[in-house]
This record gives C-alpha cells, structure tokens and sequence, in this order.
C-alpha cells in the first residue's frame, strides 16, 4: 500500500492468527465491560494479546507476545499454569521458507509474555513470525533487520511517536503507521500508556467517558495494577496492527510510572498513605488512591513494561550507568547511527523556573542531571566519535532551550517547563558543545509536548533574540501526541493555541516550524544529504482538529500536514518542503 495515502479500517482483521482477533475492534465500553474486555481476550484465545517485535540489528531481532494459559488467568492476576510455547521465523509470509525456530516456557512469575531473541539473521531484510502454544497459532507478524551493512548506504525511515493515551481518544495515528510499507522501525519515545484512573483524575475527552475507560478504574500503583493497563492497551486494534506490521524501538517517559517523575519521586505519587482513601485491588470503585513507596512503585512498572514490551533486557548494550541500563544505541550502516536516552531513572527533583523575581539559579547548577553523569558521558561520546553523516537521539523532553512567551508575571530570561533539559541546563550545555566538537550532523527526535516542532539548535540561545553568529549546532524535530491534550485543549480554543504559539515562535526565533492542535506522528527519512521530517496528522471529515476532534472519531484517517528537513553541513532547519516520495531502495524480502 502507498504510504502516501495510509488508509486501514478500524475492523480491519489482522492476518493469521485465532478467529477471535476478528473482532478486535472495541465498541462502547463502561469499566466494567472495559475490564471485561481483557477477561474475554484471554479467554478467546492463547494469543489474544497480539505480537510485537522490537530492537532490530543487522543479524537480531526480539519476538513478544501473551499467552494466554490453559486456565484462563487474567493479566495481573498472578496466576496459572506455565506454558511451552514454539516460535518461528521465516523469510515469506507462507512459512515455506523457515530460518529459525525454537521453543521456550513461560509463567505466571512473567505474567505469562514470551520474549526470544533471534538471531543468524542477514542484514536489511524482512522476515515473518509466529507463534504456537496449546492447539494454537498467533498471528503472523512482519519484521525486520536494521539497514546495518559496513560500507553500503541504504535508505532509512522511522515513524516516531509519543503520549499515546487510552481515554484521550482512538488510537487512529497508529493505524495510519501499519498501513504504511516504507518503515524500517516505529521509535516511541515514551508515555505508551497512562496511570491516571476514570474519576476525578480522568485525563482525556468527557465524551469518550463510559467507551475509552482505563483498567484498572483507578490510577495504577501494584504490579497487577501496570500489567492489567498494559494489557488493556494491547487490546487496542490499532495498536495491534501497528506492532504486527513494524518492528518497534522503545523507550518510556514518565507516565509509564507517573507523571513527571524523576529519581525518588514523583509530582504524581504521594509517600503517605492515607487509611481513608486506600485501594486494595482491582474492581473496587474509583477513588483516591494510596500510593506507598515510590521506588516501590517504580519497580513494578519497569517490571510490567519490561514484560509487556518488545524491549530486550536492560543492560543488553552494557555501559557504566546508575540503576538499570535502558539507553541502547542502533547502527545503521555508514549512514547513521541512533541513540535512544532513558531521562527519567536517575534526574533530579524538578525546581521551580523562578525564585522571586529572577531565574531560578538552581536551574544550572552542575550538580543537578537528567541522565546520569554516566549515561551523558555514553552520548557526547558517541556524538564526538561518529564520522557518520547523521546521529540521531531518540529522546523524551524537548532539547531546545525555550523561553516562556513575556506577559505579566514572567521574568527575563525565564524557561517555559523546568521538567524538560532547560532545568538541567549543565547537562543541556554539556550535550550541545559536544555536538559542536562533533563532526556528525545531530538529529534529536523527541516527543512529550503533544505538539509537532522543528528546531534549531543554537549553542547559546539568549532571552533577547536568535543572532546571526551564534550558529546552530544541530536539528530537533518534536512528534505531535497520538492522543493526549495539546495546546487546543490545553488553552480552550483553536484560536488560543493557534496566538500561542505564534507567541512561542517569537520569543524563541529557533523555532522554525510549531503546531499545537494536530494529533498523529511523524516520519523521519534520513539519505546522506538530508534528513527529513513529515509530520501527519489524524483527521475527521478532513478537519486536523480546527472545530472537531477527532480523537473523539473511530472514523477518524491520517493525512499529511507539513515537512521540514536539515541539509547534510548546515545543522539548520530548512523548509517547509514537500512530501516525502517512496524509498531509494526496499529491504530485501520486501
């Protein structure tokens, strides 16, 4: 199918795989029936969960699923038995032609999910995958090697996404990215899912209350409580289809956790527990939770995505670090390499951007970090060391310096969100004076603002203006949400968001393209003379969401909006251009 015109029903049913997938589509869903919803898909079949692969090299990729056991268990629930399960790789569709086969167990300690690594791959070429497990067989997933060959250039193309959030809408940008056959990966760089609950800290639209409802009904804190939401969102259509047709590179945010969380807490997690307010499993009515130990917390939900997401095991790629290794770097041949950087584990508290009537000195204190000293030390290396044309970094919160727009109450000089790198401004320094000494062109791709941008990188930017001489030392392109608010629903009205980011625009010159009411994703198409980004947005009845939204919309398509691109030696933002054309060449098996 053309991906300049990605068009795939919400019925759709994916290939191979049980009859019960026919019906993946959900309706109108009360939380009750929400919940009900997984019970069912684990009941209809062993692999109701779908399938999913993820980190690809020239020789390796990682297969997942859900297994379903011979008595039904729940997500979360901690029980049944263990199953054997067979899994297997060929280079057609059909499977005349298998490559790699195998067998594996799993249980309830891993709540069921099956991950293998395969390996003895050739580089740059499709495969097809499946699993077997009592009487059944899975749907048939499409994957890929990465575009690894020393020596040979060959094209490449990644959607990336972020902030997908199960009662902010249908997830129709993730339709719009499976029907597309011109991807080599999807990256989403964070906020997969949410932890909020469907009372008072309900986030989303009120219309889609009673059909897009979360499970468990309040926010997530216990382990059953992470692996329950993410089976939910497995349950999603679009998603489904959007991990059966790609290989994914992932890497979470906060919301994973909780919102803006950083090493020993959270803005979104209260130590104390309070006896009156307590929850104690799942299908007790909605209501304020107790949340105990944060790094309690945080334990299960790394455990929960480390099961329920096609990520190899942390420390795959070892290098010094604190805590658990999540950061991983990709190689894609002489023409680029990406690094993927994990910003939450290990930051310091947020601070507020002013103290009194000033910028808030601790703002730039060297002491404070977003990575760990190690994990930056890993990235300014490998931007320094690159004789690649292109780095990229996959990463969560904006990179661009950016000023709040002047108004009454805003200081000189004061930072628009302390929770991005402007409020770790040592490590934000550090990172744009090694893609200064570098001589790759750097690319950060980012996500988290709900919005879409493209934006220079100045190495000094100033409060007073963008001046000529101080050059910019790299590109950044920001992925709108594939749900979650952004400035329209953020600010009321089209009209707000439209001056606000006018405003934006003004006071941070660097900014070179901004759009706040758009949905959907964005593709980045990287050739060693250009790297480009096409921004696409999600649409009902044509509007990107002017006067609807159409997040509310299960019609809802995907349409292209505005491209931008970077040439190979500037480090600059160049644009708009056009759409993107087809691939300069395909992978083999393709």
């Amino acid at each position: 199918m053309s991906s300049a015109t990605p068009s795939v029903s919400r019925r759709t049913v994916l290939q191979g795989g049980a009859a019960g997938l026919a019906a993946l589509a959900l309706g109108a869903l009360n939380p009750e029936q929400a919940r009900a919803t997984v019970e069912e898909r684990a009941r209809a079949g062993v692999f109701g969960f779908g399938v999913a692969s993820g980190d690809p090299t020239a020789t390796e990729v990682l297969l997942w699923t859900r297994v379903t056991p011979s008595r039904p268990a729940l997500p979360g629930s901690g029980r049944g038995p263990g199953s054997r399960v067979d899994w297997e790789v060929a280079s057609d569709s059909s499977f005349r032609q298998l490559v790699a086969r195998g067998s594996l167990r799993t249980d309830a300690a891993r709540d069921h999910t099956v991950k293998v690594v395969v390996g003895g791959l050739t580089p740059y070429t499709r495969y097809w995958y499946r699993f077997r497990s009592r009487g059944e067989t899975s749907p048939v997933g499409r994957t890929q090697t990465s575009p690894d060959e020393p020596g040979r250039t060959h094209a490449l193309r990644l959607a990336f996404v972020s902030c997908s959030n199960y009662t902010g809408g249908y997830f129709t940008a993730y339709r719009g990215i499976a029907a597309r056959d011109d991807l080599d990966a999807v990256l989403h760089l964070g906020d997969y899912l949410y932890e909020y609950g469907n009372a008072e800290d309900r986030y989303g639209p009120a219309s889609l209350a009673g059909t897009r409802d979360h499970q468990p009904p309040t926010e997530m804190v216990t382990l059953a409580d992470y692996r329950l939401r993410h089976a939910l969102y497995k349950t999603d259509p679009d998603l489904q289809a959007a991990h059966l047709q790609h290989p994914w590179i992932t890497i979470f945010d906060d919301h994973e956790v909780t919102n803006d969380a950083y090493a020993t807490g959270a803005e979104n997690h209260e130590q104390q527990d309070d006896p009156d307010t307590s929850y104690t499993g799942p299908g007790e009515a909605p209501g304020v939770r107790a949340e105990g130990d944060f790094l309690a917390r945080r334990a299960a939900a790394y455990q929960a995505y480390l099961e329920w997401m096609p990520i190899r095991e942390p420390g795959w790629q070892p290098a010094p670090h604190q805590g658990t290794q999540f950061f991983r770097r990709f190689s894609f041949g002489d023409l680029a390499d990406l690094s993927v950087v994990e910003t939450r584990q290990n930051r310091s508290q947020q601070v507020p951007t002013t103290a009194g009537a000033q910028v808030n000195p601790a703002l730039a204190d060297p002491s404070r970090h977003l990575p760990e000293p190690e994990q930056l030390q890993w990235l300014t290396d490998g931007i320094q060391r690159s004789r690649k044309p292109w780095h990229l970094v996959g990463n969560q919160t904006v990179f661009a310096r950016l000023f709040a727009v002047p108004r009454t109450g805003v200081v000189g000089g004061q930072v628009f969100n302390a929770d991005q790198w402007d409020g770790y401004q040592a490590d934000q320094t550090t990172l744009l004076q090694a893609m200064a000494a570098g001589s790759t062109h750097p690319v950060v791709l980012t996500g988290d603002i709900h919005s879409s941008w493209a934006n220079d990188l100045p190495l000094s930017p100033d409060a007073a203006g963008y001046l000529a001489r101080r050059s910019s030392v790299g590109v950044e392109f920001v992925c709108p949400s594939v749900t979650s608010d952004g400035f329209k629903e953020a600010l009321g009205t089209s009209a707000a968001a439209l001056a606000a980011t006018t405003a934006f625009q003004v006071a941070n010159p660097w900014i070179r393209y901004l759009e706040g009411i758009g949905h959907g994703f964005a593709v980045v198409d990287v050739t060693p003379e250009r790297v480009q980004t096409d921004f696409w947005f999600i649409r009902s009845g044509g509007d990107k969401g002017l006067a609807l939204d159409p997040r509310t919309d299960p019609a809802a398509t995907v349409g292209f909006e505005s491209a931008w691109q970077s040439v190979q030696g500037s480090r600059q933002v160049s644009g708009p251009v056009g759409q993107l054309g087809p691939r300069s060449d395909r992978p083999r098996g393709a």
